[in-house]
C-alpha cells in the first residue's frame, strides 16, 4: 500500500466521536435557543402580570418605605413604582433614583430610560395614574438561566460520550484488529473459514464473504495444482515417446530412420496440441470478453467442418452438414468457433473408421442449435457427470486426446451464456449426439 493510499483511509474512531460530537452540539444548541425561547415567553407572561397586579393594588396614600433593600436582592430585580396625582404631580416615587417618564397611553409598553429597557405597565385616568416598570434584564436573566440549565446535560454528556463511545468501539476495533491479525498471518493455502465468534453483526457479512472468497481460492488453487499435476502427467507419455526415438535415431538404418522421424514428429505434435489447449483453458480463466461479435452461424459451421475434413476422409469417415437456419448470434467470434470445432474434433477422433458424422444447424423454441451427432461408441454409462472435467477421457483405449476438449468447450458455452449437452444417441444408434443451444438476439431497432 503507498502513500497515496493510506491518506485515502479514515478512521471509523475519529469518524464516529466527530459525528456524536457535532450531533450532540446540534442538538445543544438547539435545547438552548428552544428553552431560551419558552423561558422568554413564559417570564414576560409572569412578570407583566406582577406588573399588572402591583398597578392595581397600590394605594395612593401608602407612604414610601425608607428602609434599604435586602443585602441579596440584585438592583435590577425591583420595581419601579411610580404615582401621578392631578397635574402631573408625583405623589410618590420607588425608588427615587429611577426616573421612567409618565405614558400617555394605559397598558404594557417598551420603554428606554436611564439607559437600560424598561417594561412598563400604566393604569389609571388623567387625573391619577399608577405606573409600574422594571428592567427588561430580569426577563432576558430568567431566559438566560433557563436556556445555560438546558444545555449543562448535554455539555456534561459530550465529554462522557467520548469515554463511552471510544470505550465501546475500542472493544469491538479490538476484535476486528484480531481478525485482521488472523487474516494477514494466513498462508496462500489457507482454506479454513475465518472464524465468525465475537465479529460485530454488521461486520459478520463481510467477513462471510471472505470465507466464501477463500473457499473459491482454495477450489482454484486446487484446480491449478490438479491441472498441472495432470499437464505434467501427460505431457510425460509424448516426450518420453520423443526422447525414446530421438536416441535411436543416432543407431538407426536407412530403412528405419523415415519410421523414427514419423514416430518423433507424431509425439511433436501431441505434445504441441495439449500445449495449445491448456493455454486455451488459461485464456478462458481470465474475464470473459465483450460478447458483441455478430457471429454467422452458417459460415461458422461450414468453416468448422472444412477444418476437419481432410482428418475425416484420411480415416474414411463421412462428413454431412445440414443447414435448416441462416441465424446470426452475438457471441465472441474466436471462442465460439473454439467451442465447435473442439466438439467436431471430438466426433472425428472417436468415430471409427467408415463411420458418419452429422453437423446441423436449425432453429427450435426461440434458440439456434447446433448439433454433431456421431456413429462412434457412445459414452460409457455412469460418466456424464465427469465428461466435462479437465483431463478426464471416456474414449477407447488406443485413442488419442488429452481430455481437454469438452472442458474447453463448456467454459466457452459458460462464457458466452450458451446451453451444451453431451449424451448418447436415442435412437437406438451406437455414438453421441453433442448440442450446443444459442440465444437469437432481438432484432435492432430501425433509425429514426
Amino acid at each position: 500500500m503507498d502513500g497515496a493510499e493510506i491518506m485515502m483511509t479514515t478512521s471509523l474512531r475519529k469518524a464516529t466521536l466527530l459525528w456524536i460530537t457535532a450531533l450532540l452540539a446540534v442538538v445543544g444548541v438547539l435545547a438552548v435557543m428552544i428553552a431560551f425561547w419558552f423561558a422568554l415567553d413564559e417570564s414576560a407572561e409572569f412578570l407583566d402580570g406582577q406588573l399588572r397586579q402591583i398597578a392595581l393594588n397600590v394605594e395612593p396614600g401608602t407612604q414610601a418605605a425608607d428602609a434599604p433593600a435586602a443585602a441579596d436582592q440584585d438592583p435590577e430585580d425591583r420595581f419601579v413604582i411610580t404615582i401621578w396625582g392631578e397635574g402631573n404631580h408625583v405623589l410618590r416615587q420607588s425608588p427615587l433614583d429611577a426616573r421612567i417618564p409618565r405614558q400617555s397611553r394605559a397598558g404594557f409598553a417598551d420603554v428606554m430610560a436611564n439607559g437600560h429597557l424598561w417594561r412598563v405597565y400604566t393604569t389609571g385616568d388623567p387625573a391619577y395614574t399608577v405606573q409600574v416598570a422594571q428592567r427588561d434584564a430580569v426577563r432576558q436573566e430568567i431566559a438566560r438561566s433557563a436556556a445555560l440549565g438546558a444545555a449543562a446535560p448535554v455539555i456534561i454528556v459530550i465529554p462522557l460520550s467520548w469515554l463511552v463511545v471510544g470505550w465501546a468501539m475500542n472493544r469491538m476495533f479490538g476484535r476486528l484488529d484480531a481478525l485482521a491479525r488472523d487474516v494477514a498471518e494466513r498462508g496462500a493455502a489457507a482454506a479454513e473459514p475465518v472464524p465468525l465468534a465475537g465479529i460485530p453483526t454488521e461486520v459478520a457479512p463481510l467477513v462471510e464473504s471472505m470465507n466464501r472468497l477463500i473457499a473459491r481460492l482454495h477450489a482454484a488453487l486446487a484446480a491449478q495444482k490438479r491441472l498441472l499435476a495432470d499437464a505434467a502427467h501427460e505431457l510425460r507419455t509424448p516426450l518420453a515417446a520423443m526422447q525414446i526415438q530421438v536416441d535411436a535415431l543416432a543407431s538407426s538404418t536407412p530403412a528405419t530412420l523415415d519410421a523414427r522421424r514419423a514416430a518423433l514428429a507424431s509425439g511433436v505434435r501431441r505434445a504441441t496440441a495439449l500445449v495449445n489447449q491448456l493455454l486455451k483453458l488459461a485464456r478462458l480463466d481470465e474475464p470473459a470478453p465483450p460478447l458483441n461479435d455478430e457471429i454467422e452461424l452458417g459460415a461458422l459451421l461450414l468453416e468448422c467442418v472444412g477444418d476437419h475434413v481432410a482428418l475425416a476422409d484420411a480415416t474414411g469417415i463421412d462428413i454431412g452438414v445440414n443447414l435448416t437456419s441462416a441465424a446470426t448470434v452475438r457471441g465472441a467470434a474466436d471462442e465460439v468457433r473454439t467451442l465447435i470445432g473442439n466438439l467436431i474434433d471430438n466426433a472425428v477422433r472417436y468415430t471409427p473408421a467408415g463411420g458418419k458424422i452429422d453437423v446441423a444447424l436449425y432453429h427450435r423454441d426461440g434458440m439456434e442449435v447446433a448439433e454433431i451427432v456421431d456413429t462412434g461408441p457412445g459414452l460409457p454409462k455412469g460418466v456424464e457427470t465427469r465428461i466435462f472435467d479437465r483431463f478426464y477421457r471416456a474414449a477407447p483405449a488406443g485413442s488419442q486426446g488429452a481430455g481437454l476438449g469438452l472442458a474447453i468447450a463448456r467454459r466457452v458455452a459458460e462464457r458466452n451464456g450458451f446451453g451444451l449437452t453431451v449424451a448418447n444417441r436415442t435412437d437406438g444408434l451406437s455414438g453421441v449426439v453433442a448440442r450446443v443451444s444459442m440465444p437469437v438476439p432481438p432484432p435492432s431497432k430501425p433509425l429514426g
